[in-house]
Formats: structure tokens, sequence, C-alpha cells
């Protein structure tokens, strides 16, 4: 128990008043029954109150719990042991020399790179001549007004100087599109999360002696489920939020596809009118204010949605001020605190289940897809997006507008949400003359090895989930390249007809998804591989 401040006080006054009338054996019996009536930290508190030692008071304590009798002695004014400060006169500023803060005390000082704790500042001023215990030097840095305290972060470094102003014109825009019933989100990234049998930070009821056990090491472990990349939506007028838990890479496409995901599932039926959407979200990561992919991928978002979509980033180094940090994230980390994240589906359903006493309520689900890294976006596709660029701070507040479309190709809905852009022709590409084979045996190749090649992917996806699929087949980002046409572009680029580079453009898709397709088809030495004489028949003899 914690004697509280104004308890010592009282008692302070009391022993004031009391000891000149009193003896020496008499104020310890007084000072023990006073330290057996509080209790545990008793003796602490009232050798405080009285100016005294905690072993005078103990000693007090005991002799009334021996029923001693009275001595008959009485020690005369001023008897006994004196302070070691008063014996010492050196030893107080010799205290207050190891203990001064840095930039005022002794920068050659034993203590400036150790920890101060009261024994070793009592071992260097024993060192010094000044012999003292730790307790001694605990009462007397006490006593000169220090006290053990941690560092506060209040230091925010160099601030904008339109930081404030930028918050105000957030809040405008905001009070803007809610009074027109338009959505307004917050977006982010949460810290990734390492998925197994790792320490997660926080503490939970369970039965004594009984821990949960994981892992000595944080390490992650390659052969595991990986890492999980939550990224949150929170709606601020329905105090609702989304997380998709994604399993790949944290990219611009990845946190356009999550919004997205929210848009079709949760968005479009709570604000059926609405024509604008506003992000607010913070100056770096995915969705930053320099990130051309996050604009690339926002402008695709408005063209299939038909919203006017309005983004309006966080000054730079006040990420913690966004709404979604302190409204969703910190109960998330509070729900499954001292908890360790086995797998996906327990992020996922603990994420799901976090609830407060506002009446927020919270979805996630796991998004299995792959997103690509090392996209180039250039000078000339930024120029070509529908952007507007506000007065205010361009590049920290923009909106995207729906682009024009071809009204001969486009559907007659221009919101509707089974609009896609047109996908590149293959059907040229299956000529026997690039492919070295009939078309009946293409087909025939890839009738053979399409259902090989769903249950691999399917056996990686569910080892990179740790469990069962929560959502039914086909749910979630589409893939860039079906199955028939990953078969496709392997058997053309085992015949080497043409660079990666240029194969990728045939088939509308990045170098890297191409590269990413014939591993999956063809994978390399060491990994299992689909053997089929047509397609080994392609691979060039390295021997």
């Amino acid at each position: 128990m914690r004697v509280s401040e104004s308890i010592c006080h009282q008692l302070a006054v009391k022993f004031e008043v009391l000891f000149p009338h009193l003896d020496e054996r008499q104020r310890r019996l007084l000072m023990g029954a006073e330290a057996r009536v509080l209790g545990h930290g008793g003796i602490r508190a009232i050798a405080r109150a009285a100016g005294v030692s905690e072993t005078t008071v103990r000693k007090g304590v005991d002799e009334l719990e021996a029923g001693e009798d009275p001595l008959g002695r009485v020690r005369r004014p001023g008897g006994g042991r004196k302070r070691a400060a008063d014996v010492d006169p050196g030893l107080r500023p010799a205290l207050l020399a190891l203990v001064e803060p840095d930039v005022r005390g002794d920068p050659m000082s034993p203590l400036r790179w150790t920890t101060k704790s009261t024994r070793n500042i009592a071992s260097e001023l024993t060192r010094q001549g000044h012999k003292v215990s730790a307790d001694t030097v605990g009462d007397l840095l006490r006593e000169e007004g220090f006290s053990l305290q941690a560092n506060a972060k209040t230091i925010e470094g160099a601030q904008h100087p339109d930081r404030d102003a930028q918050f105000r014109y957030i809040n405008d825009q905001a009070k803007d599109h809610m009074s027109a019933e338009d959505p307004v989100i917050s977006v982010d990234t949460k810290k990734k999360e390492l998925v197994g049998d790792y320490k997660n930070g926080g503490r939970q009821w369970r039965p004594e002696g009984e821990p949960v056990l994981v892992k000595t090491h944080d390490f992650l472990d390659r052969q595991g489920p990986g890492k999980a990349i939550p990224y949150g939506i929170y709606d601020i007028a329905a105090n609702t939020g989304w997380v998709s838990v994604g399993t790949d890479h944290d990219t611009a496409a990845f946190a356009v596809a999550s919004i997205h995901r929210w848009w079709q599932t949760v968005g479009r039926h709570d604000y059926p009118r609405a024509t604008r959407l506003l992000i607010t979200a913070d100056a770096g990561g995915s969705n930053g204010y320099r990130t051309r992919a996050w604009k690339m991928e926002l402008a695709a978002l408005a063209t299939e949605t038909g919203l006017d979509i309005t983004v309006c980033h966080m000054p730079p180094g006040t990420s913690k001020w966004n709404k979604i940090e302190h409204r969703l994230f910190s109960h998330i980390s509070m729900n499954w605190r001292g908890r360790p994240l086995n797998s996906h589906d327990v992020i996922v359903n603990s994420i799901a289940a976090t609830t407060t006493r506002t009446g927020l309520k919270v979805h996630a689900e796991l998004d299995p897809g792959t997103y690509d890294t090392g996209i180039k976006v250039t000078d000339s596709d930024i120029d070509a997006l529908p952007i507007h660029r506000h007065p205010f701070h361009g590049d920290w507040n923009y909106t995207l507008h729906p682009h024009p479309r071809d009204t001969a190709s486009a559907p007659e809905n221009p919101r509707s949400a089974s609009y896609r852009p047109p996908q590149p022709c293959t059907s040229c590409l299956r000529n026997p003359d690039l492919t070295g084979m009939p078309e009946p045996a293409l087909n025939e190749l890839v009738n053979q090895l399409v259902p090989k090649l769903e249950e691999l992917r399917e056996q990686g996806r569910l080892q990179q989930r740790g469990g069962e699929r929560i959502r039914a087949r086909g749910a979630g980002a589409k893939d860039k390249l079906t199955t028939a046409d990953r078969v496709l572009a392997t058997v053309l680029y085992l015949r080497k007809l043409g660079t990666r580079d240029l194969l990728a453009q045939l088939f509308g898709i990045n170098g890297s998804t191409l590269t990413r397709a014939v591993r999956q088809v063809q994978p390399p030495p060491g990994r299992e591989r689909l053997h089929h004489p047509t397609l080994d028949s392609q691979v060039p003899d390295t021997r």
C-alpha cells in the first residue's frame, strides 16, 4: 500500500508536536505503533514523515512486538550517530555533481554513460572518499527534490509552418463532405505483425504459473506464415472500421484495393447518394503524398466508382493525429494484447471482435492477393491523370475525377461496379508459329496443367494464411493473368521469342508479374515442378 502525501503530512505535524515531550525510546515506540497501523509501506512512510532512518522505525516496531520493559535510560539531546551529510560537508555537493543533468554536469563524470542507480552513485562517492550507503543516497536525493522519472515524448521536431493551417483545412473539408452526406474516411497501415508463436506486448489473465509459451527470438521463420499487414479504413461519421489483412507487400495497389473492397461492400450501401469521397491519410508510406502509384490507383478507383475522390494528407510528422490511430488501431492493439498471433485467422478474428463502449464496430477480412513492388510511374502517366490540385498546398490536397470514358465501350451506367478497362487480347499469341504446337495440342496442355496449377496455388495460399480460407473462392482482388494465360506465357517465355519486358507488354502486365507466372508453372530447381512432355520440350538443354 502506498501512503498518500496528505497522511504523511498529518503524521509529520503530529510528530513535530509530540517529539519534544518524549524520550528517545518513546519516540521509537510511537513511530513503531503508527507504522504497524499503516501496514505494508508504513515503515518508509513514517521514516520520511519523522525525518529519521527506516532502521529506527523498524527497531520501534520490533520493541513493540517483543513486549520489552522500559530501559529507564534517556539519551541526552544531540546524542546518537550524526547524519552522513552532517559529518561530511562535501557529500551533498559531490552527490549533486554526479546527478546534475548532462548539459550542466561534469562531462568527464564516470557516471555520464552508465545507469545512475543509487548503488552506482554510492560506489562512485565512496571511491571519491565520501563513504555512504545506497539508502542514504536515496534519502539525500529526495531531500534535494529528485525522483525517478522516465523520458517524456513531447519534442515533435521541426514543425511545418502550415501545419495548423492544414489541420483547419482538413477539418473544413470533412465538415463540407459530411454535411452533404458524402463519406469521410481515415486510412493508414497498422504496424506489420509477425504471424506465429511470437511474443506480443501486454498481459492477460491466465492461471498462475501458466503463461503462454512463445519463441525466444522474434526472427521471422521463412517457412512459416510470414507477416500480416493490416490496412485500415475508419469511417469517421459512422464510427466503423474496415481492416484488410494483407500477406504480400504494403503497396499503393494494396491500399487502394482495400478502399475499393470497403466501398463495394459497405460504402456504396451506407452512402447511396454519395458523389464524393474524402480520404485523410498520412504524409508517407504506401498512401503518401509523394507516392505516384497511390495517385494512379486512386484515379482508376475514381473512374470505376464515378466518385470525385479528394485526398487530404496530414502534415509531415503528425501521423499520430490521424483519426484512425486513436479511434481504431489503439483499440485493436488493446484487444489482442498478450496473445500470440499464431495465424492469419487469429489476427482477422481478433480485429473483427474489437469493440468499444462508444459503439465502434470493425469488419476484418484476409487479402491473400499478390501486389508487386517496384512499379514505375512516369511523368507522362502523372500528367495524364484527371487530377485537380487545390489552391492551398496542392501537394497535400488534391481531387481525382472520374476519367472520361469512350461511350462506345463503356457501360450505360457510368457508376457500374462491373466496369473494367479492356484487357489485352491474347488470342493472337496462341498462333502455332509462336507456340510451336498446334492449337489443339496447346488446349490439351492447358487443360492438363490448369487443375494442377490451381491445386498448387491453393496449397501455397493455405500455408501462407495458416488456415482455411474465410471467403469464397474468387473473392478479393482479381489476378492479372488467368491460369491459362500463365501456361501460354510460360511456353512463349521458354521458347525465347522475346525479352521478358516485351512479353509482359503483350500480356498487359509488368515484368515482375510475368516472372512470377513463369515460376509458378516451371519453378526453379529444388522446388516442386510440373512435368509434362510438351512443356519440358520447350526448355532448352543447358548441359
